[in-house]
C-alpha cells in the first residue's frame, strides 16, 4: 500500500513516532463511524462500548508494529470485526430495535453517511434498520461495511477474513433478503 495515498496511514506512522496529535486526529476522524459499525454489529450498547475501547487499545498497542498494507480505516474495522467475532463466541447479546435506535441517535452520522439517506421517510428508514438487524451476523456485517463504509468486496473480504467470492455471496444474499422484506 502506498502510504502517500492514505493520509490516515501517515497519521498512524506519525503516532508511532510519538506524535500524539496524530492519534487525536485519527480518533476524531474515525470514532463515530467505528462506534456506529460496532453498535449496529453487536446490538448491545455496553458490549459496543467495550469493543470500541478495546479496538482503540489495540491500535495504541500496535503503533510500533503498524505497517500500512491496507487503508487505515480497513485495518481499524478489521480489528473491531475480530473483537466482535470474539464477543459473539463468548456471548450472543440481543438488543431490541428501539435500544439500537436510541444509541444510534446519540452518535448520528451526517445524512450523507447514512445508508438510509436515499430513502424518503422515517418508516422506510426504520424498516431498513429492522431488516438489517434480522440478517444473519455475517450478512449483516457485509451489508454494514458496504452501505455505511462504502467498502469494496476486497476490503470486506479482508476485514471478515473470507475470500472475495464468499464476501460477494454474503452481500448478495443479504441484499436479496432486504429487497424481499422491503418490497411492497
Amino acid at each position: 500500500m502506498d502510504v502517500a495515498v492514505d493520509p490516515d496511514a501517515q497519521l498512524m506512522l506519525a503516532y508511532a513516532r510519538g506524535d500524539l496529535a496524530a492519534f487525536e486526529a485519527l480518533y476524531a476522524k474515525h470514532r463515530g463511524t467505528l462506534y456506529r459499525f460496532v453498535l449496529r454489529s453487536v446490538r448491545d450498547r455496553s458490549l459496543a462500548d467495550e469493543v470500541f475501547q478495546d479496538t482503540w487499545s489495540r491500535v495504541i498497542a500496535a503503533r510500533s508494529r503498524y505497517q500500512p498494507q491496507a487503508k487505515f480505516s480497513t485495518w481499524l474495522l478489521q480489528i473491531a470485526y475480530h473483537l466482535i467475532i470474539d464477543g459473539h463466541r463468548r456471548k450472543r447479546p440481543l438488543a431490541d430495535g428501539d435500544e439500537a435506535e436510541t444509541a444510534l441517535a446519540h452518535h448520528a452520522a451526517p445524512a450523507h453517511e447514512q445508508p438510509e439517506h436515499a430513502l424518503s421517510d422515517f418508516e422506510q428508514r426504520r424498516g431498513l434498520q429492522r431488516a438489517i438487524e434480522q440478517l444473519p451476523d455475517d450478512q449483516r456485517t457485509a451489508v454494514l461495511l458496504r452501505l455505511e463504509h462504502e467498502l469494496s468486496l476486497e476490503e470486506i473480504a479482508q476485514i471478515t477474513g473470507v475470500g472475495r467470492e464468499t464476501a460477494k455471496s454474503r452481500l448478495r444474499y443479504a441484499m436479496t433478503k432486504l429487497r424481499d422484506v422491503l418490497s411492497p
